[in-house]
């Protein structure tokens, strides 16, 4: 199965290019799934599941609180009540995360996803990883095992421990976001950029394509979309078109589609299925400690600028700042045994240099 996550500033028209590669992918046909939280008719031949992020919301905080029912009566909370349940702030990226999820067990050649807008989107697709991490930080796997110490912590604490349905939620939690990461994060797993060519969206563009970097998502292709004819006899027409043209020139290889002064119908968007994406590289380290004492840990961050990146070392993790995007990855085993001797952006890579750390690095007699 592969997946295509299509995304750009907002008004670019992402929803009606994602709903033309989904049909055009079942018109070839290619089993296709488009997830939207759009209510435009889906194209046909094309299966479509629709964002509801109150229902979603609601089904899930009413089980919570079943599962929480003896903490509640024992703190005289009052129950809520479904139809007093509206969604909170955060609520639509969680139905987005349980459709990823879910669209890998479904019998799909290609799933379109159709992203909130740039740079938001980002911050969609880091959401998995960031919240397992959260979950691992306040319950820690292993200690977990002392549920079967609770009832005697408790009373040596004086105060209730945390219940198996905590452990148990928690537990549930994790592997629902490991499944959608598991789909974000795949080798099949590319983003599309859908943009009208003006100066603005070019600059999101370019904060998006360092957010993507950061996180390992490789962007397939860019839409220019909205495209201004050439050769127009009215001025300001001519004017406009040339100003897009300039900012096409300086994306390479993307796709144009037309303006046509109106919502495109379906079928009226011609833009390609995306193409079998490659195998992605892996952040490489490079020994360099004959030529110059270091090892160099390559990030890929197109996009990005250097006033804009952020770096700081913290245990065995290293925390990446591009913008308004954060990362934290761990370190590779070589240079955990080394300090961070200095950074800098080549040629759109992220080279960080560590030098071996004589209390840790091993020694040769």
């Amino acid at each position: 199965m592969r997946t295509l996550l299509v995304t750009g500033p907002g008004g670019s028209g992402k929803t009606s290019v994602a709903s033309a590669t989904a049909a055009r992918a079942a018109r070839q046909g290619l089993r296709t799934l488009l997830i939207t939280g759009d209510g435009l008719a889906g194209p046909d031949g094309v299966a479509v599941r629709r964002l509801v992020p109150a229902d979603d919301f609601r089904d899930d905080l009413l089980a919570l609180q079943d599962r929480a029912a003896s903490a509640l009566d024992l703190l005289g909370a009052a129950r809520l009540d479904a139809d007093e349940l509206t969604p909170l702030p955060g609520s639509d990226e969680l139905a987005l995360l349980r459709a990823l999820r879910d669209s890998a067990e479904g019998p799909y050649d290609l799933v379109v996803v159709d992203l909130p807008a740039a740079p938001r989107a980002v911050a969609v697709l880091a959401l998995p990883e960031q919240l397992r991490r959260y979950l691992r930080r306040l319950l820690p796997a292993e200690r977990q095992a002392a549920r079967a110490l609770r009832p005697v912590l408790g009373r040596l604490a004086g105060v209730p421990m945390p219940a198996d349905w905590l452990y148990e939620t928690a537990a549930r939690w994790d592997a629902e976001l490991a499944a959608a990461q598991a789909v974000i994060d795949a080798g099949t797993t590319v983003v599309r950029l859908v943009a009208e060519p003006t100066r603005a969206a070019a600059e999101t563009l370019r904060v998006t394509r360092a957010g993507l970097a950061l996180h390992g998502l490789p962007v397939e292709s860019v839409v220019a979309n909205k495209v201004l004819p050439d050769g127009s006899t009215d001025p300001w027409l001519a004017d406009a078109a040339a100003r897009q043209r300039k900012v096409i020139a300086e994306w390479p290889d993307a796709y144009e589609t037309a303006h046509l002064g109106r919502d495109p119908r379906p079928g009226e968007l011609d833009v390609p299925v995306p193409h079998a994406p490659g195998p992605r590289t892996d952040w490489p380290v490079e020994d360099r400690l004959a030529q110059d004492g270091v090892l160099v840990w390559r990030i890929p961050l197109p996009g990005a600028v250097r006033e804009e990146l952020t770096l700081i070392r913290r245990g065995d993790e290293l925390v990446v700042g591009a913008g308004a995007f954060r990362r934290i990855v761990p370190l590779p085993s070589a240079p955990r045994r080394c300090t961070v001797a200095g950074a800098g952006l080549v040629d759109g890579e992220l080279c960080v240099r560590f030098a071996p750390d004589p209390d840790l690095w091993p020694q040769t007699r």
